[in-house]
């Protein structure tokens, strides 16, 4: 059957071919479930925010991914990877109110319908931007199965979790202090928040003891938070003040009275060893204040809009808290109540969003109380049902887990799932104070302006009820009602019949939704063929940054709703840093851009980059002439083919069939017809295709990657290719045999590549004729399916002729002489092997004459090599001008000397090397060390030249 090769171009182009590939495999379906196996594969996107753009993060999640993704395929399972965006409550409420604020508007105007119908339409014209990013790297998602965290089906995941948590008990209501943002107007968790260090001034304060003529000196680094002191707090043990606990101060500006405390918290070696305590403002302090009995009253001087509050008194009241400090310092200056101002670089707490400094408040916020679900989570890891990869993080996650606080839930902010809580006036009942599940709708007398009206009437007026409460002047008693919640919207009150009812404003953390990710995207809570056959999924890939984000959250939900684990692996990935090793960021200016990397050298290099880098426990330092190597790589594959069609057309003209015939037909044949090249060929394709599948099933994608560049560079091409030559131009009797033993190879090795490099290898498995219509479902080499016998003979004889022609090369090599100049060898062996294969030395090492025996001397003027089991004598006479040579090396030797020379002086100078940055240390470190060798390398071979017979 005449079955020819297609026409291979000349050169690849990316850009010619990766789009064609993916419109097929999307038009035919291949990324979808197929098949009726029994065995199945199935894994979860970690959803990008809806507002992303493809970063250097995505790209090494999603590729990992795609690798797994496309390699279980391959290996006939049913692979089902499910595809989606987050919503991103606050960042995606940040984009469009930044675009309102360019027309004039803001969300307030709008009303929360309207704005809500505004950012669906922002999201529909802009929230499918990082899809075809995703798309464009090659990821086999199963589109059709895309998902999004508000859309209806996920929608209704998330009231039925927070119902059923509600019911439970373990969603409550309370008032504490909690990280707030007070330019996105929201509470923020602990995980939301980042910390970095700031140079700012520790000023030590006198605070004057009340009817005494001394004082106390306290520290801080926040001195508008002062206004709202209600203590001083010593250690009990600190000898300095064991005589003034129980007496009063005076507080400075405030004029009010606080105590002077012992709290056993209280660290005696910073600054003065006496601390001002705010409850309303600070952690440490919220705790200090608990611990006291009574406890110590809250007074909150910072609202949430970062302005000083009534609280603060009227000549601070509207200040920015930033300018309220400068007034603060300018008139203890004033009174002479500043002992000192020192510089002072501590942590200070920022928006993981809008990098705002966020300010500890009290406000009302709803929790899920975690610690049973927490426990239990541990016990999946530990147990081993969970297996996190690297073993290392598994530390990490126990330490977080164990000190786990209970989940902030709910955000003030309007795009997002709303809370599913309502409230009913009119079953209220006078009972004070509300607790646990139990909340105030709020009556109010005079204050801010209100003088009565209900929680959304307050919240309309700008302020949240608790914030009322703790600005008050007097206490204020409010109404104490049941909240009702539902799994659909409420119109009257299910109690009393009552229309006079009002929904919680706030909506629910983003990561809420996100942590039903496993099972509501596979239509839970119906029981759904998709959760039957692919729950739980199999494994998770993501980034260290959201383990307890997310990973650990999937893990507790899984378990409580699910009564199973969300996933079997979880593989963490490390961090995508600069070639230096810096984490990149915009201020920096080091960020790569992974679509400019992809248009310059394709999205195969890119990828295989990406899995080449990506070793366990090892973040990874991205350099871009890595990935111009991998398009090298490319290049190289993409010859290979051509090579193999220009001599399909010579030697066997009238066609080969199809692969699939060719690949019995060597499968079924003697391996003694075969030459040692094509018997070595073979052994080491099963044996790298064992090391891979290995290795991928142990996430060691960059063994992966360093086996299959070592086999299709070095070994299929550099090697392999250039010992066929020979069968070729010398028209061996078994040429056409070797040609389909170099096509067999050829084939598998474009299967066991397709995973990492999808696009090049598509394309060039399809140039020959196939019985498939897609690489992307082809089987995967292993040893089940490549039926190759163990050949260790093969092995151990073809490193003997490699080692023959590389000692040739070497001396060429040394020695600088031109290719195209053929050698007089003489290899003294005992062995049959070279004897054998002489024909192969002789062609690829480019020889005029060969001599093989076991009693050859060494001939005047000829340099030796020594490999195991051979003495390789290649004779120097007339192939070079020794005086030339000695000048030449003589002179590179001095240019090497001068450049060590320069290292050496800059390695010597201990301001340069207290100054450089350590990345340019160890770059100049490692230069000095490759002169080093190349000058050792021209030294001996300016010895060997002169002790040449001649």
């Amino acid at each position: 059957m005449n079955s020819p090769v297609k026409e291979i171009a000349k050169s690849y182009e990316p850009k010619d071919v990766e789009q064609k590939w993916y419109s097929f495999w999307m038009e035919n379906g291949f990324f979808q479930p197929l098949g009726d196996g029994s065995e199945t594969f199935s894994i979860v996107i970690p959803p990008p925010n809806v507002t992303g753009a493809l970063h250097m993060g995505h790209a090494l999640n999603v590729t990992l991914q795609d690798v797994l993704s496309r390699w279980k395929r391959m290996k006939g399972y049913r692979v089902l990877w499910v595809p989606g965006t987050d919503h991103a409550g606050i960042a995606t409420q940040n984009v469009v109110e930044k675009q309102l604020a360019t027309e004039g508007l803001n969300r307030e105007t709008l009303g929360r319908a309207a704005f809500i119908e505004r950012v669906w339409q922002w999201k529909a014209l802009n929230g499918g931007q990082i899809i075809h990013q995703l798309k464009k790297l090659g990821a086999s998602c199963d589109w059709s199965r895309e998902r999004f965290t508000l859309d209806e089906g996920l929608s209704r995941a998330v009231v039925e979790v927070f119902v059923s948590l509600f019911e439970d008990g373990l969603i409550y209501r309370s008032t504490r202090l909690i990280n707030w943002c007070p330019r996105c107007c929201t509470a923020l968790s602990d995980l939301e928040v980042d910390h970095e260090d700031s140079d700012g001034r520790l000023t030590h304060i006198r605070y004057p003891l009340l009817d005494e003529h001394d004082y106390i000196i306290v520290a801080t680094t926040r001195p508008e938070t002062m206004l709202g002191d209600t203590a001083v707090a010593v250690n009990p043990e600190d000898e300095r003040y064991k005589g003034h606990i129980g007496k009063l101060l005076r507080l400075p500006l405030a004029g009010r009275t606080i105590p002077i405390i012992a709290d056993k918290e209280v660290d005696p070696a910073f600054g003065t060893g006496a601390v001002k305590v705010t409850p309303a403002h600070d952690f440490n302090d919220e705790a200090i204040a608990k611990r006291q009995s009574p406890h110590l009253p809250f007074i909150a001087v910072i609202g949430q809009d970062g302005r000083m509050t009534a609280n603060a008194g009227d000549k601070y009241a509207g200040l920015d808290r930033y300018e309220c400090r400068k007034a603060v310092v300018e008139e203890l200056k004033e009174k002479g109540l500043i002992a000192k101002e020192d510089k002072h670089t501590h942590p200070v707490a920022h928006c993981y969003r809008c990098r705002t400094t966020i300010e500890p408040l009290p406000t009302a916020q709803w929790y899920v109380d975690v610690e049973t679900m927490a426990k239990d989570a541990i016990e999946l890891v530990k147990g081993g049902k969970i297996n996190i990869i690297p073993d290392g993080w598994k530390n990490s996650y126990f330490a977080w887990m164990e000190n786990i606080r209970d989940w902030c839930i709910s955000r003030q902010i309007w795009w997002g799932h709303r809370i599913p809580i309502w409230y009913c006036a009119d079953c209220a009942t006078d009972s004070g104070v509300s607790q646990g599940q139990y909340i105030h709708i709020v009556l109010l007398k005079e204050i801010n302006g209100v003088t009565e009206g209900t929680y959304e009437a307050l919240r309309a007026a700008g302020c949240d009820h608790a914030d009322v409460i703790a600005n008050a002047r007097t206490i204020t008693i409010g109404i104490q009602v049941r909240p009702l919640s539902s799994h659909s919207d409420v119109t009257k009150c299910p109690q009393c019949g009552s229309a006079n009812i009002v929904r919680d404003p706030d909506v629910l953390d983003t990561w809420f939704s996100s942590a039903l990710w496993p099972f509501s995207t596979l239509g839970w809570p119906d029981k759904t063929d998709e959760l039957k056959a692919f729950y739980p999924t199999s494994v998770l890939v993501t980034g260290f940054d959201i383990l307890f984000f997310w990973v650990a959250r999937m893990i507790m939900m899984g378990q409580k709703f699910m009564k199973d684990v969300p996933f079997r692996d979880v593989y963490i990935h490390a961090l995508v840093r600069d070639e230096q090793g810096q984490k990149m960021s915009k201020s920096k200016g080091n960020v790569v851009d992974p679509l400019s990397i992809i248009d310059k050298y394709g999205t195969d290099s890119f990828r295989f980059s990406l899995a080449a880098f990506a070793a366990q426990g090892r973040d990874i330092k991205f350099a871009e002439e890595r990935v111009e190597g991998y398009r090298h790589f490319a290049n190289k594959l993409w010859n290979a083919a051509r090579f193999i069609k220009l001599n399909i057309d010579k030697i066997m003209p009238e066609g080969i069939g199809t692969i699939e015939s060719i690949s019995k037909a060597i499968q079924a044949l003697d391996v003694k017809s075969l030459t040692l090249p094509d018997r070595w060929m073979l052994v080491r394709l099963l044996q790298t295709a064992e090391e891979i599948n290995k290795a991928l099933d142990g996430y060691r994608f960059n063994d992966a990657s360093s086996a299959l560049y070592q086999f299709i560079w070095h070994e299929l091409c550099d090697w392999y290719i250039e010992l066929v030559k020979t069968s070729f131009v010398r028209n061996y009797p078994n040429a056409a045999l070797t040609l389909k033993c170099l096509i067999y190879v050829f084939d598998n090795s474009l299967r066991l590549l397709h995973p990492f490099m999808p696009f090049i290898t598509e394309e060039l498995w399809n140039s020959f004729p196939q019985n498939g219509q897609t690489i992307s479902l082809a089987p995967y080499p292993d040893a089940g399916n490549l039926h190759i016998a163990p050949d260790t003979d093969a092995c151990d004889k073809m490193s003997s002729v490699i080692d023959a022609i590389s000692g040739i090369r070497n001396i060429r090599g040394e020695f600088n002489i031109a290719p195209s100049k053929k050698l007089h060898v003489a290899i003294k062996t005992t062995g049959e092997t070279l004897r054998d294969n002489a024909d192969f030395i002789f062609d690829v090492a480019r020889l005029e004459t060969l001599e093989i025996a076991g009693d050859i001397e060494k001939k005047p003027a000829t340099m030796t090599s020594v490999k195991a089991g051979m003495e390789i004598y290649v004779s120097l006479s007339g192939l070079f001008d020794v005086k030339a040579e000695l000048q030449r090396l003589g002179k590179e030797l001095k240019k090497l000397n001068t450049a060590i020379m320069d290292i050496e002086v800059k390695l010597s100078n201990m301001d340069y090397m207290d100054r450089a940055p350590k990345a340019v240390i160890e770059k100049d470190k490692l230069k000095y060390s490759e002169l080093i060798e190349k000058r050792d390398r021209i030294q001996n071979n300016i010895d060997k030249i002169k002790k040449l017979d001649r």
